[in-house]
């Protein structure tokens, strides 16, 4: 069987994590519509995913956190998104790049995306990011139109994530984020 060069699998990969930062700007921009909400899982010993030492005792080697009612500063750029999220009644603020997300689930539609994350191997993402350090927050329209993309770049950079540590931690259920009735 002859060797995929184009590496499909990544191509792949990279183009169903645009998926979760679309849905995610669409919120930023209108908030979550009628009854979605997301449920992300995050492998939070990726490179570049920002927690705090608090959340990396408490966690293991991944994280689901839900996007519903009780999220602020949503910030969605091109490969990463921030958010600030309520844990245990402390706000902690969230960093992950898109190439962390494990999974991706609205359970409103029973929409989901479930993906592999590197831990050694680079993703087309990383690549890029090599090859450009400088990107602009992300925006419907760059889907829609590549060519406003470099004006855009060329007016905002895009702060970058930290590194993360490898530091142990529990899971915790899904459960304690829901709205209680």
């Amino acid at each position: 069987m002859t060797e995929d060069l184009m590496r499909y699998d990544l191509l792949a990969q990279d183009a169903l994590r645009s998926v979760v930062r679309l849905a995610l700007l669409r919120v930023r921009e209108s908030g979550l519509p009628g009854d979605h909400h997301f449920f992300i899982a995050v492998s939070i010993n990726h490179p570049g995913v920002t927690v705090s030492e608090r959340l990396r005792k408490k966690y293991e080697d991944e994280m689901t956190i839900v996007l519903q009612h009780q999220y602020w500063n949503l910030e969605v750029y091109e490969k990463f998104f921030e958010v600030e999220l309520s844990f245990d009644n402390v706000p902690e603020k969230l960093i992950i790049p898109y190439a962390a997300v494990k999974g991706f689930y609205d359970p409103s539609v029973q929409f989901g995306l479930q993906f592999e994350v590197a831990g050694e191997e680079s993703t087309l993402e990383e690549e890029a990011d090599s090859e450009n350090d400088e990107e602009a927050p992300a925006s419907e329209n760059d889907a829609e139109n590549a060519d406003s993309t470099d004006n855009a770049k060329s007016e905002m950079s895009e702060p970058a994530p930290s590194q993360a540590s490898n530091d142990d931690s529990t899971v915790i259920s899904l459960d304690s984020f829901r709205k209680k009735k």
